[in-house]
């Protein structure tokens, strides 16, 4: 590619994988430093920075509590609470942190799933598992019938 052109669809590429026009590319975005990604003027007023942090923690923790409050009922509790972590990533360096590590491991735990024979032990368990309980099903059945527990006469 011609990084001189100025033909309309071609986009020249730095070195560092960012595209010249602004715009990031997915490596350029995960290499890209810590720290605040509050605007500009926002980050030049010492007080306004500090009301934006404040705001943004608040906004954070508002989110992780939801996810916290969802993890013993149905729904999606811990995909809450890293979005709550992704609020403050986009302020704060130790969630930042907290967030790659936390993405390290699931691209780790994700590759190690797709191991054959990883996947082959985890199949096997699973059958297992099925198997004692359709067998304890069968046992409770045998004895009681399709009668709820709560009906049961002694």
């Amino acid at each position: 590619m011609n990084t001189g052109s100025n033909e309309p669809g071609e986009v020249a590429v730095a070195s560092d994988g960012s595209e010249v026009d602004g715009t990031e590319t997915d490596g350029a975005r995960d290499q890209r430093g810590l720290g605040s990604r509050a605007p500009e003027f926002i980050k030049a007023r010492r007080m306004l920075h500090l009301s934006w942090q404040v705001g943004v923690f608040a906004v954070g923790l508002a989110v992780v509590v939801v996810g916290i409050v969802l993890l013993p009922l149905p729904g999606p509790g811990w995909v809450i609470i890293f979005g709550g972590m992704a609020i403050w990533a986009t302020e704060f360096v130790w969630a930042q942190l907290v967030l790659r590590w936390t993405k390290r491991k699931v691209t780790e735990a994700a590759q190690k799933a797709l191991d054959p024979k990883v996947r082959r032990r985890n199949i096997t368990v699973t059958v297992i598992g099925l198997v004692i309980v359709a067998g304890l099903a069968g046992i409770y059945l045998s004895k009681f019938g399709i009668v709820m527990p709560w009906k049961i006469e002694e």
